[in-house]
């Protein structure tokens, strides 16, 4: 891992390596980080609203004291992980090879698992801009208010709710699959924390037992949400590239690692197509 220094409430990530704040917090993996014109990324995870810029080779947050960093930040953008051994081991495949140098900011944001799973529901047949407006009204709507931001409302929270009740955010169909999995997961049934540890497979099919979750959400979550790093989601773009690219199978240098090199192919065909 890089060198990191505490100032007060900032934390500075030296000579930061593998990590566009860009390529990271706009890759499709996550909607709550907003780009400012003068560099500045903001957004709110776990409850905590941060600000992030890049400085120098270094990435300096806002708004974190050490604790913070240490118990949620660190896991939050996978500082633990050497993504340059990842990437070298990548190089076996050549088209894969370049898709990783191509994206090497990118790092697989481990989110709250509840916020992943809605989140990725609400992806459904939808538009990253709306997806984006739909989320910040379910938060601006029921979660709690924080300094800067609202923050993710919890389970519980809406599994007191009806379909009807979240008609303010205008998520259409996917209002009873948003309130189906918050009631499974405040009931107990499903426990999103011990997905994290269960097997990919176990995970995955308890998963699907949610309404409107089908293999691709269910990836998403487990990948975003509880660091299954070997779920390699697949929609319309990525099926069209494994098609073109890798004669339709993922690599077997990918093995162990796929859901990386899944977001370093996605940004390298969505890169290709501008």
């Amino acid at each position: 891992m890089n060198d990191v220094f505490f100032e007060k409430d900032k934390v500075y990530i030296k000579n930061a390596k593998n990590f566009s704040l860009a390529q990271t917090l706009d890759c499709g993996q996550a909607f709550r980080w907003k780009a400012g014109g003068d560099g500045v990324w903001s957004g709110i995870a776990g409850g905590k609203y941060i600000e992030l810029k890049e400085q120098n080779g270094d990435i300096v947050i806002s708004g974190a004291s050490k604790r913070d960093f240490e118990e949620f930040w660190f896991d939050y953008f996978d500082l633990g992980r050497d993504y340059a051994a990842v990437i070298k081991q990548f190089s076996a495949d050549k088209t894969l090879f370049a898709a990783a140098n191509a994206s090497s900011g990118i790092r697989i944001l481990r989110q709250e698992p509840f916020e992943a799973l809605c989140s990725f529901i609400i992806s459904q047949n939808n538009n990253i801009p709306r997806i984006k407006g739909i989320i910040e009204r379910l938060c601006e709507n029921f979660g709690e208010k924080k300094e800067k931001a609202y923050a993710f409302p919890e389970a519980e929270v809406l599994a007191r709710l009806t379909p009807d009740d979240l008609a303010p955010i205008r998520s259409g169909f996917r209002a009873k699959y948003i309130i189906d999995a918050a009631r499974r997961v405040a009931g107990g049934e499903i426990d999103l924390n011990s997905l994290c540890k269960l097997g990919y497979d176990e995970a995955r099919e308890i998963l699907l037992k949610i309404k409107g979750v089908g293999p691709k959400v269910a990836d998403c979550a487990l990948l975003y949400g509880c660091g299954h790093i070997e779920a390699f989601p697949k929609d319309v773009w990525i099926k069209r590239a494994l098609s073109d690219y890798f004669g339709g199978e993922i690599p077997a240098c990918a093995k162990g690692a796929a859901g990386i090199a899944q977001q370093y192919i996605f940004y390298y065909i969505r890169e290709k197509s501008k």
